[in-house]
């Protein structure tokens, strides 16, 4: 009798994993979650570069190869800076086109008038300078508008041209852009002024990359503690020797062949 209970229970000890109860079974395995339609169709982010290529109508980085070179300057109006620039461009005849902050200019309406005045293009460069891309849309929108309207204040126009700070922007947001009739316009030579750098610095970025249809980036204002210096003084020599290679200095507008206002 006893031997028998001994065998019976090391049968039921060897059989009663396979008679476990369901709800055993299923906590004691890895549980999965089913991945959604949504997320499985979720389009990746498209690079500047991508984007440049599919909205080539909208977003530009550089104009025909024809011997022409736009000196365009950013995050203006800053008394600090923006006065020697003018002044530079003035003495040498030279028009150019300055990407606006908008409370730059409410701060300094009477540079914003000046520029316009000297014969210069102004664009849109934000209400204060945030990264676009980071932005509900909502709040892009607002930054574009709202930016716009100052400047048609004091220009007379509301710029067709947008510069997003840092060059950044993202696919819903040319979207909306091309939609709204406004044109995207980075860069394809880039000083790198704003790191402070030297006159010959500053001139060696930008002539060792120039070409015909080159767009140059420069800054006519900038934060707290910047120095600009380098790009000022560089900037006589630098028109002088893109002059002396035969090329022509124009504004954006002329270049890419499009109405400065919308």
């Amino acid at each position: 009798m006893r031997l028998r209970l001994i065998m019976l229970s090391i049968m039921v000890i060897l059989l009663g994993g396979s008679f476990a109860p369901a709800q055993l079974r299923a906590a004691s395995s890895p549980q999965y979650e089913p991945v959604s339609k949504s997320d499985s169709s979720e389009k990746e982010q498209l690079t500047l570069g991508q984007l440049r290529q599919k909205y080539a109508d909208t977003f530009k980085t550089n104009g025909p190869s024809t011997k022409q070179v736009a000196l365009t300057f950013d995050d203006v109006p800053d008394p600090r800076f923006t006065p020697q620039v003018l002044d530079i461009l003035k003495k040498y005849k030279v028009r150019a086109t300055f990407f606006i902050v908008g409370n730059r200019a409410e701060k300094h309406p009477d540079l914003v008038k000046r520029m316009v005045k000297e014969g210069h293009i102004v664009g849109n460069h934000s209400y204060n300078h945030p990264v676009f891309s980071k932005l509900s849309m909502n709040a892009f929108r607002k930054q574009i508008l709202h930016t716009g309207d100052i400047i048609r204040d004091l220009a007379g126009y509301t710029p067709k041209m947008i510069r997003p700070p840092y060059g950044d922007i993202n696919e819903q947001q040319l979207q909306w852009s091309a939609k709204q009739r406004y044109s995207i316009v980075n860069w394809n030579v880039d000083s790198l002024d704003w790191k402070g750098l030297t006159k010959d610095k500053v001139k060696e970025n930008i002539l060792s990359a120039v070409k015909p249809g080159s767009i140059v980036l420069q800054h006519a204002g900038g934060g707290v503690g910047s120095n600009l210096n380098g790009t000022i003084e560089a900037l006589p020599e630098v028109i002088e020797e893109l002059r002396n290679r035969g090329y022509e200095l124009v504004t954006l507008d002329e270049m890419l062949g499009l109405p400065k206002g919308k």
